[in-house]
């Protein structure tokens, strides 16, 4: 049986969901086809969806839940959003894959491009993986170098150079960050403590000759949520000017989700290269890298490095994409950011009479609840974090009907589709947790 046994054979209610991870765990690795939907960080077994709309996922056993992950991220939207699934019922009817250009992926490109003025060029993959992959060989063709500074916690994919200090679900299992990958592929990755400007100054130094990108979130969401602090993100723009190395902005969650046009826009950053996620396909399956063209230009088939995907820019992904950043472009972001700010300013306050470490951190539609007193700046105050009293208000919560992620190490995501009394539902659950 996938999971822990204990903790299965302890819930009552997910009979359905319990079978179908019994079932699942003869058959998939874990039972799970991503590691952090096992729930083993969280001492539970996972809840088997038949079906989400709006704000709210349906189990296979019946029962709703107000959703807080929103597909990891990309969900801004919400579930089914009418004009999205309108556009997906259209697509389908005329081929789901064509392995030839289509017009979509034109138009799609138009739209990201206008969103992201500092791109001029954007090429379409199937993940956010496949583009933060293709976006560090691009680096390193184009530079000629072959070093790369990542930050500790920081995740942009499973692709080997990647899986160092990779925070998130590798975090969540006390997984080691590079287990499967040789050690001479991870030697020319360079760890520095985010928000650290000084430690990154210090590499740059040493490696400037051999130094070909700097790759990171703009705003870190994969060892909760960490903001940059100020002059941060600057500071490797200009280090990156002095060295010759391209930056990398990793918007896979930053991307449409912080302000219509990334974090890059909001935080008046130029990037050489980013990387973009699902949230451009609507939840589909989709990924992009963008950048200047005088780099983008070495992409084959008019440049000598190689990239291909016989999905890539597939006809579903781009109908989804075109509607939803369609949608988005007329969202209320500022609207969305001032509720959600609210929200967890109610849950710090509700969580803090308790008499538990709590701190909330919040930006944007997003936010993460620490159970610690520390001020969270990076991976490490990250990891002060109390992991057994996030698994006793996660399952609470979920017992009743809040939905969150399963780790301590994620974010909460909010979306346009979540009204007020579903922020009211989470407050009032929060005050019902005990520890």
């Amino acid at each position: 049986m996938a999971g822990k046994k204990g903790a299965a054979a302890q819930e009552c209610g997910i009979t359905a969901s319990l079978d179908l991870f019994k079932k699942a765990g003869q058959l998939i690795p874990g039972g799970v086809n991503s590691p952090v939907r096992a729930c083993t960080a969280v001492d539970c077994a996972p809840l088997f969806i038949a079906e989400a709309s709006g704000s709210t996922l349906r189990t296979v056993d019946g029962h709703s839940l107000t959703d807080f992950v929103m597909s990891w991220g990309p969900m801004l939207l919400g579930h089914a959003h009418p004009a999205v699934s309108k556009a997906l019922r259209a697509a389908v009817d005329k081929g789901t894959s064509y392995g030839a250009p289509c017009p979509g992926e034109v138009e799609l490109a138009e739209r990201v491009l206008k969103a992201l003025p500092a791109m001029d060029m954007v090429r379409m993959v199937n993940s956010g993986t496949e583009a933060t992959l293709s976006a560090l060989r691009l680096a390193r063709a184009v530079t000629g170098r072959n070093k790369l500074i990542k930050f500790i916690g920081c995740y942009h994919g499973f692709a080997d150079p990647f899986m160092a200090s990779a925070g998130s679900g590798v975090a969540t299992l006390s997984i080691p960050g590079t287990p499967g990958v040789p050690e001479s592929t991870v030697h020319d990755t360079l760890l520095a403590p985010y928000n650290d400007l000084q430690t990154v100054r210090e590499l740059c130094a040493l490696h400037k000759n051999d130094l070909a990108a700097i790759i990171v979130e703009p705003v870190a969401a994969n060892m909760g949520l960490v903001l940059p602090h100020r002059g941060f993100l600057r500071g490797l723009r200009e280090l990156c000017d002095n060295t010759g190395a391209l930056l990398i902005f990793d918007e896979v969650i930053t991307g449409f989700r912080v302000e219509y046009g990334g974090a890059q826009t909001r935080f008046m950053i130029e990037p050489d290269l980013c990387t973009l996620g699902k949230i451009i396909g609507g939840g589909l399956p989709v990924g992009a890298y963008a950048g200047k063209a005088k780099y983008m230009r070495h992409i084959a088939p008019i440049g000598a490095v190689y990239q291909a995907g016989t999905l890539s820019g597939n006809p579903l992904a781009m109908a989804a994409g075109i509607a939803a950043l369609n949608e988005l472009q007329t969202a209320d972001y500022a609207g969305l950011e001032h509720r959600v700010a609210g929200l967890a300013a109610e849950l710090k306050t509700t969580l803090g009479k308790k008499g538990v470490p709590v701190t909330v951190t919040t930006f944007a539609s997003m936010l993460t609840i620490f159970f610690t007193d520390a001020a969270v700046t990076d991976f490490e105050t990250a990891k002060t974090c109390d992991t057994k009293l996030y698994t006793a208000f996660y399952r609470q919560m979920r017992d009743q009907g809040i939905y969150l992620a399963p780790s301590p190490f994620e974010v909460a995501m909010c979306s346009f589709a979540h009204s007020d009394a579903d922020f009211d539902r989470m407050i009032t659950a929060a005050k019902n947790v005990r520890f």
